[in-house]
């Protein structure tokens, strides 16, 4: 088995949303105290179940992203796209409920939409070669 790249300029988009995502769960995995200070996060001093559930949604992404590279299939994409996609929905409802309006949900919102926003721009042929 070897690695595929892909040639078309909408899927490499796909592809690089998939490995930004798969890089980032890397790190949420297996450096979570940094991943939680990046984020504005902190563990609760002497419970280890903080750094557990970062841990695990770092190893959610990686799985993803990975799977995303590896399969290299639309409806993959559109699984992922629409993930992420829903993951900016709950982010700005935050926003907008949670007195959440700060940079880093700003930032972190632009992100997600741009995560989402790449494979399906693929997958709904927005994006030719």
């Amino acid at each position: 088995m070897e690695f595929y790249f892909p040639t078309e300029l909408g899927e490499q988009l796909a592809f690089c949303s998939a490995a930004f995502t798969a890089l980032a769960g890397f790190i949420m995995m297996f450096a979570p105290g940094h991943a939680f200070r990046l984020l504005g996060l902190q563990a609760q001093e002497g419970r280890s179940e903080g750094y557990g559930e970062g841990r695990s949604m770092g190893g959610f992404y990686l799985g993803f992203g990975l799977a995303a590279i590896m399969l290299a299939q639309t409806t993959i994409y559109m699984a992922f796209g629409a993930s992420f996609a829903m993951a900016a929905f709950a982010r700005l409802i935050s926003i907008l409920s949670d007195k959440g309006s700060n940079l880093v949900n700003y930032l972190l919102l632009v992100v997600q939409g741009v995560l989402a926003a790449l494979p399906l721009l693929y997958v709904f042929g927005f994006v030719q070669t």
